[in-house]
């Protein structure tokens, strides 16, 4: 049973037999005929079959949501069973925002270091990408903003609150300054993330806050593209300042902190809400609130 509804599970994702069949690793007539022993079993039609994928049936899609709750149960059993025989080990698949990645990446290395057996995948992805893939079951955890988006059934703690910066050329009028004003982006070419990103939509409510409309010359869903375009462009990028302050380092570039008066949302961890939770993440957990600790 397990089997077949991952098949039912990897269907839902890629929308096509032979795809689903590549993802598991078997031939597609034996997808195709796990999912009509999963019919019969079940005693309902959950694919709409034609010369090709047509959907799930109303049905299929009630037995999807089973599904992940059934094969995500079963993940947690092994990782437990695990537990017991080997101690804390295994892998947790980590989507993060990019905005972001410099946090997460100080959370897995403090947990790593005090778990070595456990590696980690970290995923650079946007707010709403990381819930379908925790909904999908295609990530254990993700980091990503708490307050602005509804997380759904979801368990969550924060871990810090973003302060913004200015990151400039040491050649730029800014660089001399030990504090930007926002009022004074006004009219600069700025390098920002796609609008598609939730942390370009906090910083558009921020422009807006302040009676702004950012000039944006190059848009882009990596921050390392933004920061390139002010190297050789001596354009302004606005970024939380911890990811600044790294992406700055090795080049000569300044990092200013914006004035304060802005929206500052929170960051922090989260996971489908299922309890008990897995030894990894229980530990995961357990640092991501040590660090927050640390921070307030």
């Amino acid at each position: 049973m397990i089997q077949k509804l991952e098949m039912l599970l990897a269907l839902a994702k890629t929308q096509h037999f032979g795809r689903a069949a590549e993802l598991l690793g078997v031939t597609q007539p034996s997808l195709s005929s796990g999912i009509k022993q999963l019919e019969d079993q079940l005693g309902v039609k959950l694919v709409q079959r034609g010369s090709r994928f047509g959907g799930l049936t109303p049905e299929g899609q009630r037995a999807l949501e089973w599904a992940r709750r059934i094969v995500g149960d079963s993940r947690q059993l092994c990782e437990e069973m695990r537990y017991s025989r080997e101690g804390l080990s295994g892998h947790l698949r980590l989507a993060v925002i990019p905005t972001a990645l410099t946090e997460a990446a100080r959370l897995v290395s403090r947990f790593s270091r005090a778990h070595p057996n456990v590696s980690f995948s970290i995923l650079s992805r946007s707010s709403a990408e990381i819930l379908k893939l925790l909904e999908n079951l295609d990530a254990d955890a993700g980091v990503t903003y708490l307050d602005n988006e509804p997380l759904g059934r979801m368990v969550s703690t924060g871990l810090y609150r973003e302060n913004y910066a200015v990151l400039c050329r040491s050649d730029h009028p800014f660089a001399a300054q030990t504090r930007v004003a926002w009022a004074a982006l006004e009219g600069m070419s700025l390098s920002l993330l796609t609008p598609d990103m939730q942390n370009r939509r906090i910083l558009n409510r921020n422009f807006a806050a302040h009676g702004l409309e950012p000039k944006s010359v190059v848009e882009s869903n990596s921050t390392i593209v933004l920061v390139s375009h002010v190297i050789e462009a001596g354009a302004l990028t606005v970024l939380p300042q911890p990811m600044a302050q790294f992406l700055a380092i090795g080049h000569d570039l300044r990092v200013i902190p914006l004035e304060d008066g802005a929206l500052r949302p929170e960051v922090g961890l989260i996971a489908p809400h299922q309890e008990p939770y897995t030894p990894v993440f229980r530990s995961l957990l357990r640092v991501a609130r040590e660090m927050a600790g640390e921070v307030n």
